[in-house]
């Protein structure tokens, strides 16, 4: 897992538009580096979405739940394309049809490993079909679970600490799939929008 902190990832503007490009490792280094990414959500015909909680070696966020996969497109490459490779790493599943909801810029510092999230996130929808095989990478993944997406929008209320910070802003897209995409996470002074993940609510999805 960790040789893709050395992976090449799109540096965009604040309309999406690429300006360059940089590896994940100085992408996530303090301030950060706003970039490409996705956040897949698998929902089964219960209208269940599968979690994940990221495994205790990833370098942001360690064992908080997060959505079903997420990740970063090479410079070039389509985020479906990159969503369904990294299903497949990191679920054993897939190819999954997958559709865009949306997309939403956030910022966030992890408390725990120093590293920064600042991206541009492709929230990307997939239907799992009944008796799809999953085989998680223990890499990657520590556990998955299946929740209703409501109870999960009041538990990220409750108990915010114990998400990923984007699994806010992606569950609204998910609940809210035709609303007005978020603008980039910036105050008026310039720097990123958002305190350390210790100091502030954790809800910083869907600004």
């Amino acid at each position: 897992m960790t040789s893709r902190e050395s992976h090449l990832v799109e540096l965009v503007d604040d309309a999406g538009r690429a300006v360059g490009e940089t590896t994940v490792s100085v992408a996530h280094q303090p301030p950060g580096q706003l970039h490409r990414a996705f956040s897949v959500v698998l929902v089964d015909p219960d209208g269940r979405v599968l979690l994940q909680r990221r495994a205790a070696a990833k370098t942001r966020f360690p064992l908080r739940w997060a959505n079903s996969c997420c990740g970063h497109p090479t410079p070039g490459q389509s985020p479906v394309d990159a969503a369904n490779r990294r299903l497949r790493e990191e679920l054993g599943a897939g190819p999954v049809e997958l559709t865009e909801l949306g997309v939403y810029v956030y910022y966030a510092e992890d408390p725990v490993t120093g590293r920064v999230e600042f991206e541009y996130d492709h929230v990307l929808r997939g239907d799992l079909r009944p008796g799809s095989p999953l085989r998680p990478d223990p890499d990657e993944v520590a556990e998955l679970r299946w929740v209703d997406p409501a109870e999960l929008a009041a538990d990220l209320d409750t108990d915010p600490r114990a998400y990923a910070p984007w699994l806010g802003g992606v569950v609204n897209r998910l609940l809210n799939p035709d609303g007005q995409l978020a603008g980039p996470a910036v105050n008026p002074s310039g720097l990123p929008a958002g305190l350390p993940a210790d100091d502030a609510p954790e809800r910083p999805g869907g600004r």
